[in-house]
């Protein structure tokens, strides 16, 4: 097999806010990708509006770097040599841009947290890199934070690290597990853009002022790419992009052969046919940027231009001898939500060129299916409703969300959990989480679980005053948890979470003890009927808001849904007053986000999304309507 030398390909993995984007940071700055006088902007690679609110990378993205150090001319390139860096997403949720990722590449750094030390992401990060048989660093960073514990955090993923390689060695797959007992080791401190070989004092910054060890240790670590010279082309389309002068874009990796602009190739579609085309543009990442090139060899990650509807996991092959690689695996889908029209009376009333059909709901959902691959669109009873399926709620929240940014209305049902039959027995999909809290929260956490049906499995004082808990929990008993973790730890908690495959139904959960207060009609809410029902509970609407029959106005003080009038108006009387008077002594509403409306949602509730607002409301607004079916609901769960 020949080498390309001149590069390497290497995905940046770890756990979510361990710090991937803030080193790529450092990587294309030491690398002087940007001016002296240019002003760069943190997390550069979040160039999604919602990953900068957020502040987590939610789509895998691809830059290269030229390494020009000492080191390049030692491995025979004086000229330099291209690392090209993927940086993936750290949530779970977003499995599926990992897994592209990983199929770039060809060996990863992992980023543990110097404090927090390997997490589940870590694990499934980890475990997703060794199935494809890829090479580790291990890079520990942030060990300037006060609470670093750098030693423990060793120990603990190289324990990770052997017992995930032993695991899928057991598996079938063919690991050298002695090479994985030199696991190179980086200490590291992205955001000072320092990184040694050397372990610094817990809280301390490496004793080394760039990141050359981090670059010597991935272009000594890392294989070059390898290809067979005279194969047939075959270049792996891995993600998806677009440009206003280009149309749809396909980010490949090649494996062997050369593309060439201008000439005609062959596409193995997903459905194993081949369609012609001819490649009217190659372009080359630097930096940031893309430049045209006119060809493209072995090992390079370009971006191409020429098919309209490309799709991730095709491949470009040679027409007179076409080979297509594998289609990308993703693992499969744990949670629903209906996506629908929004058919309520405010529907289209808030704005101008709002796209409210179902045809431009289909088609918007077909579009993510290009883009997307772990989510997955299926019909339902309804013509103008699909149920989209995805790794998790916030994967789906944020399609909501993005949805909504482009000027779409619709609504979206609670998320529910995909079941499978297995032996003629319901299984449902299970998770386990790992919980970060002070230790005075340490009973409140442990039964919230309880009453989700969650088990613990470890528990862990590392002697900081905070303890970590392992637990294993059905997939639905965490859809609005993390939200009462808050509450119950007052904002200390963490939770992060993993798939642990399925297990029989776990019987009934009930996460919420109160029930909705609900509009019986239609018109605005009123100061005055706000006042009157505030000691009822909390409102979600300001005063003088529209408001419709079945819309949920604000949370019950106590179980069951409550009807109420909120647009009584109070009767003129001569006595004088002042409607100031009653706006001062009203509570303010809660404002929710989508994610939070998601997880108020009750099973026969869903949420209308809208670009101005977002409002809770019954699947069925006619209230005499929904007394009916809730009691032939109660009348068939009592068979």
């Amino acid at each position: 097999m020949a080498v390309r030398g001149d590069i390497r390909n290497v995905a940046i993995v770890a756990h979510v806010d361990h710090g991937k984007t803030t080193l790529v940071n450092a990587m294309l700055q030491q690398s002087h990708v940007f001016s002296e006088r240019e002003e760069v902007p943190d997390r550069v690679m979040d160039s999604n509006d919602l990953e900068k609110e957020k502040g987590i990378t939610i789509l895998a993205k691809n830059t290269a770097v030229k390494y020009t150090g000492p080191l390049a001319a030692k491995l025979g390139q004086p000229d330099g040599i291209t690392i090209n860096v993927v940086d993936t997403p750290g949530h779970a949720d977003f499995g599926g841009e990992v897994e592209r990722g990983i199929s770039m590449v060809d060996g990863v750094v992992l980023l543990v947290d110097a404090s927090e030390g390997p997490l589940p992401q870590t694990r499934f990060v980890l475990r997703k890199a060794l199935e494809a048989k890829l090479p580790v660093i291990l890079v520990i960073n942030k060990t300037d934070r006060p609470d670093a514990r750098i030693s423990e955090v060793v120990s603990e993923s190289t324990d990770l690290l052997l017992g995930l390689a032993q695991d899928v060695s057991e598996e079938g797959v063919d690991l050298d597990l002695d090479s994985l007992l030199d696991l190179p080791v980086i200490y590291c401190a992205a955001k000072a853009g320092k990184a040694s070989v050397n372990q610094p004092a817990d809280g301390a910054v490496p004793d080394n002022d760039d990141l050359e060890p981090l670059f010597e240790a991935i272009l000594n670590n890392i294989p070059a790419p390898e290809y067979e010279e005279g194969a047939p082309l075959q270049a792996h389309v891995t993600n998806i992009d677009a440009s206003d002068y280009l149309g749809r874009l396909g980010l490949v990796r090649i494996y062997n052969g050369t593309l060439i602009k201008g000439r005609q190739y062959g596409l193995s579609r997903v459905d194993g046919s081949i369609e012609n085309f001819k490649l009217t543009e190659i372009l080359r990442t630097k930096g940031l940027q893309r430049s045209p090139v006119d060809e493209a060899g072995p090992g390079d990650i370009v971006a191409v231009a020429g098919v309209e509807d490309i799709m991730i996991g095709e491949t470009i092959v040679d027409q007179d001898d076409p080979r297509p690689l594998p289609l990308i695996h993703v693992d499969d889908p744990a949670v629903s939500m209906t996506f629908g029209t929004n058919d309520s009376p405010l529907a289209g009333t808030e704005g101008k060129d709002h796209k409210l059909t179902a045809r431009m709901l289909k088609d918007r959902l077909d579009r993510e299916l290009i883009g997307n691959v772990s989510i997955k669109v299926l019909p339902t009873d309804r013509p103008d409703a699909w149920e989209v399926q995805g790794r998790g709620e916030l994967a789906l929240a944020i399609l909501a969300e993005q949805m909504r940014r482009e000027g779409y209305e619709l609504t979206v049902g609670r998320p529910q959990v995909v079941t499978k039959t297995v032996d003629g027995k319901l299984q449902e999909p299970m998770e386990s989480d790992t919980i970060d809290v002070p230790e005075e929260y340490m009973g409140a956490v442990t039964q919230l679980m309880a009453d989700r049906k969650g088990r613990m499995e470890t528990m862990t004082n590392h002697g900081s005053g905070w303890v970590r808990m392992q637990f294993t929990v059905p997939s639905r008993g965490l859809l609005g948890f993390r939200t009462a973790l808050l509450t119950a730890t007052r904002g200390t908690g963490i939770s992060s979470s993993i798939s642990a495959g399925y297990a029989p139904w776990a019987g009934d959960i009930k996460t919420r003890q109160n029930g909705s207060m609900v509009s019986d009609r239609s018109g605005k809410a009123s100061p005055y009927a706000m006042q009157k029902l505030q000691a009822r509970g909390e409102f979600f609407v300001k005063p003088q808001s529209p408001v419709y029959e079945g819309q949920i106005v604000g949370i019950n003080n106590k179980p069951g849904d409550l009807d109420i009038n909120i647009t009584l108006e109070k009767h003129m009387t001569n006595m004088r007053s002042s409607t100031a008077d009653v706006l001062e002594t009203l509570t303010p509403p809660i404002d929710m986000s989508l994610e939070e409306s998601l997880d108020f949602a009750n099973d026969d509730e869903c949420v209308e999304v809208t670009p101005e607002s977002i409002r809770v409301r019954k699947i069925i607004l006619d209230r005499d309507a929904w007394y009916k079916w809730n009691a032939r609901q109660r009348r068939a769960n009592k068979k």
